[in-house]
């Protein structure tokens, strides 16, 4: 009896923390991004001219206020082989559906949404805009979308294009779903004659001046269950560079939104920086844009947020001179004042005759977001790094028309140069103190680090002794949180200048050494861990399932010093776009490499010997640390349709990590290999995002 009451008692127990167990994993909270995406509405306004399925074609009076307009469609999309005209002003305007190459990611990146069929219709609509100092004249700008990425692809929809001078816009279904950024005006004359296609158009409207769009208020906000590895919304959408910041508990990513690969603004860029914010880096917010484009000179460059006289900042700068000569712009006005007074000055550019130039800041309202431009121009670089240093002093690394290391009393004018030749300049470069020791690190390839205690020409080049820590980010940046421990985050290059946000915690040994690892917070969520193989001993290869996956293994280093190991990821089309992670315990070397099924890749070079880490794709780190006993590798694959690839993300030993982005590469196969170092506890799970 007392051993049943015995065995009874050990059940009821497992029950209860078989429970516990489910509830506890249900209690667990992923990632969560509150989004500002709400759908728009275009009401008022009295059309200047519409076109029905009765009458097709009209002429209509262009009023004198023609800097902007709006045109309403009812439209029935179809998946046409051909080009289908839908709407067409002559020399203005054209709006087609048409099928787009399935391989062809340039620009709009349409293949981000396939069809089932794996074709890529599209819907453009192609402004014909006349810009300043254009030796061609006339450009055509066209916004588009793929119709899979809708709802209801085919069908009826209501389609709005919105001309504010400032922004070229494309809504469906009251959602906006692509923009660019004009540089100069169409030529309307003084009548237009415009035509709808009533096969596909059945009413079209055209406004002058444009309807401002409203924000529709939702009760409960849009959310992403995802923040590493994220991207915004759209087909074409991108993070570009990243500025972070931590203040009153609060950790801030300001990012250059990016559409295009810096394609936007006929080339230009047309960038600035959206906001996003945490507190405890499970909820994270979405803010209102923190410089928002507002005329059509604008396009901005990389800068930092700071603190200065208690306001919460953001330095930027404005990179006018890709779209007007240097002789245009207020840089020859701010150069010459700093040659004749040995400072810098300062300049209301919204008073000032002459395209604005050069670096720039806005201030939060509320210290928090709600972010105003000063519009004072403080200096000439173009994409200025301003930091208060541990000791309050108010500094700015300058990059991109300037070099060297600035300082000033205040942020509106009165920098000198301290040290004219450090930083080199030309990169985005950050600065910040870890304990005893202080750091510089370019958007690229510069590393150099200086006890504290030191002065300012004692940095020493990292990259040179091979101690950097890229691991694959573009103009990563560097800040201390909460509990003394340090982030990383920056961008990885998918299409051009934009890619998608990674984060990773930094750690330091005691000799000022930076190392890698992941974010325990925001670890992407994963389905039940399956173990593969208790013990791989020779070649081995497993089918993985998802093409998004957590994959684990144990590393027992041995003593060959030349032992090594290779996860080769494979995709459908077999080695053609595979890619092999490498570890060479006793070599303290790692890398990504081209994958061969019977081979080890070829070796890659590390950025000391001429390899490119910011590239994001073949390339090594050396003087790995803790892998000369049993260390752990841990290896998220994350594929999605828009990246048209396979972001690889790679931990080594909880001390170093690399990632690299595949194009082309879903990965169905996995084959681990071994040469003098043994594999253990391999285990996979998916990721549920």
């Amino acid at each position: 009896m007392k051993n049943r009451l015995v065995s009874s008692s050990l059940l009821t127990l497992v029950i209860i923390g078989s429970i516990l167990g489910t509830v506890c994993a249900q209690k667990r909270q992923g990632v969560q991004l509150l989004l500002r995406a709400t759908p728009w509405q275009f009401s008022g306004g009295k059309a200047q001219s519409t076109l029905s399925s009765k009458e097709t074609k009209a002429t209509f009076t262009v009023p004198f206020d023609s800097s902007s307009f709006t045109i309403k469609m009812r439209v029935n999309l179809r998946a046409e082989n051909s080009i289908i005209n839908l709407l067409n002003i002559p020399g203005v305007l054209t709006v087609t559906t048409s099928q787009h190459d399935a391989k062809d990611r340039k620009g709009q990146n349409y293949p981000a949404y396939p069809m089932p069929d794996g074709s890529v219709p599209v819907l453009e609509a192609a402004l014909r805009l006349y810009p300043p100092l254009e030796p061609k004249g006339a450009r055509d700008m066209p916004i588009g979308i793929p119709l899979a990425m809708l709802k209801k692809p085919q069908g009826e929809h209501e389609v709005v294009l919105h001309f504010s001078g400032v922004r070229w816009t494309l809504y469906v279904d009251n959602e906006l779903l692509d923009n660019d950024f004009p540089i100069g005006y169409p030529k309307w004359g003084k009548q237009s004659t415009w035509e709808i296609n009533p096969s596909v158009v059945s009413k079209a409207e055209i406004f002058f001046p444009g309807i401002e769009p409203k924000r529709v208020a939702l009760k409960k906000p849009r959310i992403s269950n995802e923040m590493q590895y994220w991207t915004p919304q759209g087909h074409n959408a991108w993070v570009g560079d990243v500025a972070t910041f931590y203040y009153h508990g609060r950790y801030h990513i300001f990012y250059l939104f990016d559409r295009r690969g810096h394609g936007s603004k006929f080339g230009k860029g047309g960038h600035y920086f959206e906001h996003i914010s945490t507190t405890d880096f499970k909820t994270w917010t979405e803010h209102e844009a923190a410089t928002p484009i507002e005329a059509q000179w604008e396009t901005i460059g990389t800068g930092t947020p700071f603190i200065f006289e208690n306001k919460f900042c953001l330095s930027y700068g404005l990179h006018t001179t890709r779209i007007y000569p240097k002789e245009q712009t207020m840089l020859p006005l701010q150069w010459d004042y700093y040659n004749k007074h040995g400072v810098t000055g300062s300049f209301r550019y919204d008073t000032i005759p002459g395209y604005p130039a050069g670096s720039t800041y806005s201030i939060s309202e509320d210290g928090i977001s709600n972010f105003k431009k000063t519009k004072i121009l403080f200096h000439p670089c173009e994409n200025p790094s301003v930091y208060t240093d541990p000791e309050g002093n108010l500094r700015m690394l300058a990059n991109y028309g300037a070099k060297g290391t600035w300082g000033s009393k205040s942020i509106n004018g009165g920098w000198r140069s301290i040290n004219p030749n450090f930083p080199p300049g030309g990169d985005c470069t950050f600065f910040f103190r870890w304990g005893s020791y202080d750091y510089v690190i370019g958007g690229f390839t510069g590393f150099w680090s200086k006890p504290a205690a030191a002065s300012e020409d004692k940095f020493v080049d990292g990259v040179k002794k091979g101690l950097d820590f890229y691991n694959g980010m573009n103009v990563p940046a560097v800040t201390e949180i909460s509990d003394g421990r340090f982030l990383l985050a920056g961008w990885i290059p998918m299409a051009g200048w934009g890619g998608a946000l990674t984060i990773h915690e930094m750690i330091q040994s005691p000799d000022g050494r930076i190392g890698t690892k992941w974010m325990k917070e925001i670890i992407p969520a994963t389905q039940k861990e399956k173990l593969l193989a208790k013990e791989v001993k020779e070649t081995t290869s497993f089918t993985t399932k998802s093409s998004s996956f957590l994959l684990t293994f144990e590393v027992e280093p041995g003593t060959d010093l030349t032992g090594k190991l290779g996860a080769l990821f494979l995709g459908a089309d077999g080695e053609k776009n595979a890619c092999e992670v490498q570890i060479s315990p006793n070599a303290k070397r790692a890398q990504y490499g081209k994958g061969q099924l019977q081979n080890f890749s070829s070796r890659e070079k590390s950025l000391r010997e001429g390899g490119s880490p910011s590239g994001a794709r073949n390339y090594a780190i050396e003087n790995l640390a803790n892998t000369d006993k049993p260390f752990t590798v841990r290896i998220i694959v994350k594929y999605e349709d828009k990246f048209g690839g396979s972001q690889i993300d790679t931990e080594i030993a909880g001390q170093r990590t690399m990632i690299a982005f595949r194009p082309d590469l879903k990965v169905e196969k996995l084959l681990l290999k071994s040469e003098g170092t043994g594999i253990k506890n391999v285990k996979i799970a998916a990721l549920k995002y």
